[in-house]
Order: structure tokens, then sequence, then C-alpha cells
């Protein structure tokens, strides 16, 4: 039996950058304080806990008093960073660059009266920080079935949390464009905006489709690796299904099971943007040597 990691797999740079710099503050200070989940990845997490890394909620942030704080990759709204400030707390923004960008174009349409809709979860950390460029009033819908929330009447832009799938947004964009009199799709790469505008879905997290599925099919089964609560994983992992539905969801390796590799010739182990490499390596051994020795001796 063949095990094999998938090579376009893993941590998007957005998230690598973070790490990296979660893990030079912590070298040099004994206590750091994350805001939210710095990755949704469990193991990842108790990792960096072990260097020193604090994860508070916003609504614990007077914990934070006086010392330092990482923004995440996901970002923060403006009223998190008014409240640092009143608090005297130290802020290390690792918000990814593409997250910022589509903050700022947000924020300036938002300036320009347009209504902004934005494709994605209402609860997910990036879509609050998106919102919150808006005074909260952003329209958010992650379907067809919610356009009807739109007021069709209002001169309208059309944003996309990074992590979405782009048939989805794509399917929305055409169907605001038939009832919407001004609509636009906002960009993070080109100054013109117009229907033709590229939407604001991370290429490096979207262009993971396609690699995705045919890493998929190139297996008998597959193994995804992610943390439960990782939007991006749970996008990817119904992709992969798609090419392939011997594919199992784990967070670690004590979720493999012995049946899942009966009779099997080829193994592939891949992720979510969030899932360290460390993770997937270890998925590998344990596969190895759990059960390509042990099957091979029935």
């Amino acid at each position: 039996m063949k095990v094999s990691i998938d090579i376009s797999s893993g941590f998007c740079w957005g998230v690598v950058r973070t790490i990296e710099v979660a893990e030079q503050e912590l070298a040099e200070r004994k206590n750091l304080y994350s805001l939210g989940e710095i990755i949704h990845n469990p193991m990842e997490i108790n990792r960096l806990e072990a260097k020193g890394l604090e994860t508070i909620t916003l609504a614990e942030l007077e914990k934070a008093k006086g010392g330092t704080i990482l923004i995440r990759a996901h970002g923060e709204p403006p009223s998190t960073y008014k409240r640092a400030e009143e608090l005297g707390i130290t802020i290390i923004d690792a918000t990814c660059p593409v997250v910022t960008k589509v903050q700022e174009r947000i924020r300036k349409f938002y300036l320009d009266g347009y209504q902004v809709v934005v494709f994605g979860k209402k609860d997910h950390a990036e879509v609050i920080g998106l919102v919150g460029q808006t005074n909260g009033e952003a329209v958010v819908i992650k379907s067809l079935e919610e356009i009807s929330n739109v007021k069709l009447d209002r001169k309208t832009v059309l944003f996309s949390q990074t992590t979405m799938d782009k048939s989805t947004f794509h399917r929305i964009k055409e169907e605001l464009k038939k009832n919407v009199k001004e609509l636009v799709v906002g960009s993070i790469e080109d100054e013109a905006i117009d229907f033709h505008a590229k939407d604001t879905i991370c290429g490096q997290v979207s262009g993971r489709d396609k690699k995705i599925r045919e890493f998929a099919s190139s297996n008998d089964i597959v193994i995804f690796v992610a943390g439960r609560h990782s939007s991006n994983g749970k996008v990817l992992f119904e992709i992969a299904k798609e090419a392939n539905p011997r594919i199992f969801f784990i967070e670690d390796t004590p979720e493999l099971k012995a049946e899942w590799f009966e009779n099997v010739k080829t193994v592939g182990i891949t992720g979510a943007t969030s899932t360290p490499q460390w993770l997937m390596e270890k998925v590998k051994r344990s596969i190895e040597e759990q059960f390509v020795h042990q099957l091979a001796t029935v």
C-alpha cells in the first residue's frame, strides 16, 4: 500500500505568515494572547499554547489589559482596535494581507453610499471583520435563497469571504445582475471594477479546487486532515468527496480505522489551508506503521 501527501495541501501563505509572526513574538515575550483561535486546527493550537500563546475571546479582552494581543489572519472589525486601545493593549496585527485589502475595498464602497453584500458565513470571524467596515450594515448571504434579503433598488457591490466556493459566488452574482439595476463586483486586484472584475475569493484557496479533485480521484481512498471548525476545510472536503466518495475526515491519528485500508493500494492524505504539514506527516507515519504492516501480515 502506497501512502502519499498532497503537495498542494497545507497552510496558505496568509496562515504561514500568521504562525511565523506568533512564533517570533513568543520567542521574545512570556505572554501573548490570541484574539480567537489563531487557526482552526486544535493540534496546531496546542503546539503554540505549549510555547506560551493563550487564546481569549472578545468578551475576555480586558484580561489582556496592558498586555499584547495577536490579531489572527481572519482580521477584526474597527471596534476591536478601538477597544484594545482603550485598554492599553499592544496589537500585533497578523491579518492576512488579502483580507486587509477586502476590508479596505468594502469600507471605500460603503462610504460611497453602496449597499454592501458579502457572500459568506455570518458568524465567521473574517465576515465579522468585513461587516464591521460598514458599521454592521452589510448584508451577508450564503446561498441563492438569501438574495431576498438584498434591497434591489439600491446601488450594490458584491464581495466575498475569501474562503468561499467560486461556483456559488458566481451563481449569486448572475442572479443579482438580473435584478439589481446597478451592481458591481468587488475586486482585490483591479482598480476598475465592473461585472467582469475578479471576485474576492482568495486565489490560493480557490486554486486548490482542481488540484484536490485530481489528487482525490488518483487514490483509492483519501484521508482528509483538518480542524472540524475550519470553514475552508469543510469546503475542500466536499470538493474532494465529489471526486472520490471514499474519503474520511479526521483531526488526528486516533481517529484512523483499520477497515478503511482493507484491499486498498493507494492512500492520499490532504487537508485544509489551516492544516500543518507536520500533522499530515504524522498521519502518514501512523498509517504506515499501524496499517501497512498490519494488513500485510493478514
